[in-house]
């Protein structure tokens, strides 16, 4: 029998998970430099609150005991003034409450110092929160701005960036403020047991024994829950899916009118249903082991309640002492409680803050393969050559080109045609360089394109891509974008309106230049066509002064008369540079000075348009095609 192959990569995946956290945390060292990047993250985004949260944690360490102290001794006061003559003089009675007044004073300051410094710390704590959050998104769109294309058709790329947004935001300041809440509780516990042990060296021993169960059981289920919600990425990725299918406003039309919402929607709950079925399990696993553990935890306080009390009575003390013990007992049961819990959410964030660091070691693959890069001449003659270049997307085994060659001078319009899925796009993709090609090279000067700067070669480029921005932002902006390192004018937008057809439609706007487009932000923002978002994305081509010009599917919502136009302009704009225009529709090739045609990621054709129909090879069939749909001629029967 046969294992199915997914079987076999789920039973990896696994093995591959429960060694994930062992090895994230597998020496105390691990988890420290863990930790101390947290701090470092904070400490970047607030190094001032930073400083004001340790000051609070000390003070928050030390006030409990001062409380407790206070509230002694106003107890020993008012046993000792029971029984004073409550009718004696003013004199006598100030006399015997004037101690006990200060007492009162001093305790009013503990509690205002209590509640202060709770406000404060929580003032803190929000804004170091807000600043922590800003800094790490400001990581994270920094690093996807820096990672490779290809990173983005890797789902272990898409897990670890959603873990990283979902965790990393948050998970930071969490970290900080429980691994505070360790150190008041240590220095809070401390402090009490030295109480304590006056009256029993062993109650503090006892207290921090039976609270042991209690923590390995909450670091093994954290240790589980963990394994889990990383295991389960692909069920939360679904699940968010499905639910944004639901609430974008591009698919709200489809949904009513298919009637596809209910579907989305079971299938969303199915998603959810298997995810929680497991989660819901571990959950009360862990519940009930605790509720027992617990049980016995405060079995054993009780007990040592009972013996403080008797120790006291014993020893003929006051209320205040055993004030005093028993508030200690509780207050230490209280912190080691909160050390422990507080400890639990350390490990288990430092477990999920292994995502982000993950994520940021991400590195560029597209880089400069020279120290320094050769540089790139602006404005002048170009030659592109690709030589025997195949190309498989990563993780994939299917070729999409297959020894491609060809070469492109500057003053050469080209036009790449075939069915969808040739790989014309992809091809594309590989003359920008977003990717590199699995076998073969590509050159721009005699040069491979691995020796320039990615970032100067991109400058050479004006480019409109098949899935083009829309951007929810001016009409303007979504022309400028074409060069945004550039400052023009306005005139130079104008131009490049012009130029893409966009002119005409933009001028009868409400703002003109100066309008929203989307109503994501702005109520009076308007949702252009499909065409007139194809004009625009045209314009932002042609608003660049670029050395390599590339329209790929730019007239696929365009009518014929508005597709000739923008074809027209292209020639215009493309003498003396390099140009490429991809197209379905071969009406724009026929004054192409070179028709590339390629047919299953291979080149099958090179030509003008008359030498090709003159050889009467795939592009004369698929020309022929096009030709009688739209006129009616038969021209494989005229020839």
């Amino acid at each position: 029998m046969v294992t199915p192959r997914h079987t076999k990569d789920e039973k990896k995946e696994k093995l591959r998970l429960r060694e994930l956290p062992r090895a994230a945390c597998r020496t105390v060292g691990g988890f420290l430099s863990r930790l101390f990047y947290i701090y470092s993250l904070v400490w970047k985004a607030a190094p001032f609150m930073l400083i004001v949260l340790v000051g609070l944690c000390v003070l928050n360490g030390l006030l409990p005991v001062f409380g407790a102290y206070i509230s002694s001794f106003i107890l020993n006061g008012i046993a000792d003034s029971i029984g004073a003559a409550p009718g004696g003089s003013w004199e006598q009675i100030i006399e015997i409450l004037s101690p006990l007044i200060w007492l009162f004073v001093m305790y009013l300051v503990y509690l205002f110092l209590s509640k202060l410094l709770g406000r404060i710390n929580t003032m803190v704590t929000g804004i170091a929160g807000e600043l922590v959050v800003n800094q790490i998104k400001l990581m994270i769109i920094g690093k996807a701005k820096e990672v490779d294309l290809s990173s983005y058709d890797d789902p272990e790329f898409y897990e670890k960036l959603e873990n990283a947004n979902r965790e990393a935001g948050i998970r930071p300041i969490h970290i900080i403020t429980a691994s505070f809440n360790v150190i008041s509780a240590i220095i809070s516990a401390i402090s009490f047991v030295v109480v304590l042990v006056t009256l029993s060296p062993w109650a503090p021993v006892f207290i921090v024994i039976a609270a042991i169960p209690g923590a390995m059981v909450n670091f093994l289920f954290r240790n589980k829950n963990f394994r889990y919600v990383r295991f389960h990425s692909k069920e939360r990725r679904q699940m968010n899916y499905y639910s944004s299918l639901m609430v974008n406003k591009d698919r709200v039309k489809e949904n009513k009118i298919l009637g596809l919402g209910d579907t989305f929607i079971d299938r969303y709950k199915a998603v959810f249903a298997k995810y929680y079925k497991g989660l819901k399990s571990l959950i009360i696993k862990e519940g009930i082991i605790q509720i027992v553990i617990g049980f016995l935890a405060v079995a054993v306080q009780c007990v040592l309640f009972a013996y403080v009390a008797y120790s006291v009575i014993v020893g003929n003390g006051q209320i205040g002492d055993y004030s005093l013990y028993s508030g200690a007992l509780t207050s230490i049961v209280g912190y080691v409680s909160t050390m422990l819990t507080a400890s639990v959410t350390i490990y288990e964030g430092t477990l999920f803050i292994d995502n982000m660091m993950t994520f940021m070691k991400e590195e560029p693959r597209i880089v400069s393969s020279l120290e320094s890069p050769a540089p790139i001449r602006r404005g002048e003659h170009h030659t592109l050559e690709i030589r025997g270049v195949s190309f498989a997307y990563p993780g994939t085994d299917r070729t999409v080109l297959k020894d491609v060659n060809l070469k492109i001078e500057s003053g050469e319009s080209v036009v790449l045609v075939g069915l969808n899925g040739a790989g014309k796009s992809t091809l594309i993709k590989l003359i920008t360089r977003l990717y590199d090609p699995t076998e073969g090279e590509i050159y721009l000067d005699g040069r491979n394109l691995k020796e320039y700067d990615p970032k100067e070669y991109y400058d050479l480029f004006g480019i409109i891509f098949q899935d083009f921005g829309k951007y929810a932002e001016s009409v303007e902006d979504n022309i400028r974008f074409g060069d945004i390192d550039t400052d023009h004018s306005r005139e130079s937008v104008e131009l490049a309106a012009m130029r893409g057809g966009a002119a005409q439609f933009i001028e009868e706007l409400p703002d003109g230049y100066d309008t929203p487009l989307t109503r994501m932000f702005e109520e009076n923002g308007v949702e252009p066509s499909g065409g007139q978002w194809q004009k625009l994305s045209v314009a932002r081509a042609f608003y660049k002064e670029s050395d390599i010009l590339i329209l790929d599917e730019p007239t696929a919502s365009l009518d014929p008369l508005a597709e000739q136009e923008v074809f027209d302009r292209y020639c215009e704009l493309a003498e003396g540079k390099i140009s490429i225009f991809v197209s379905h529709k071969l009406s724009s090739a026929v004054s192409a000075s070179k028709i590339v045609v390629i047919d299953a990621g291979e080149i099958a054709e090179v030509g003008n348009h008359e030498q090709l129909m003159a050889r009467r090879g795939k592009y004369f069939n698929l020309f022929s095609v096009q030709a009688e749909r739209y006129t009616g001629i038969d021209y494989s029967a005229e020839n």
